[in-house]
């Protein structure tokens, strides 16, 4: 979405910053709009971090697929947790997209609706 160059500039001028899960810890994000992607992988404690390193004027987006958790099989996944826990605090949305909303390759609607219905 942004130009290679300007990307680059960007994060040299560290407007955009790329962070690994791990390096939030102690952290407040502030005057920041921050997103967290494949959160279905992040474990219940790791979630919990994050979310808690929100100052009071970041917006955070949150995005995951529970049905491509990639955790150990004892692990509980912090997206399934948060998705539970988290619905009912003013200021937090939980939206749930479906395969109208794919925007990849017209076959991938149809791939994630043969395996819906294979369940």
């Amino acid at each position: 979405m942004i130009p290679g160059e300007k990307l680059r500039s960007m994060i040299e001028n560290g407007i955009i910053e790329v962070a690994p899960l791990a390096f939030m810890r102690g952290r407040t994000l502030d005057n920041a709009f921050v997103i967290l992607d494949e959160a279905q992988n992040a474990t219940e404690s790791q979630l919990k971090m994050f979310l808690t390193r929100m100052g009071p004027s970041a917006k955070f987006i949150v995005t995951g697929d529970t049905t491509q958790i990639d955790l150990p099989p004892k692990q509980p996944s912090g997206l399934i947790q948060a998705i539970k826990i988290l619905p009912n605090i003013a200021g937090i949305d939980i939206i749930f997209l479906n395969e109208s909303d794919v925007v990849r390759h017209r076959l991938v609607k149809d791939i994630i609706m043969a395996y819906k219905n294979n369940h």
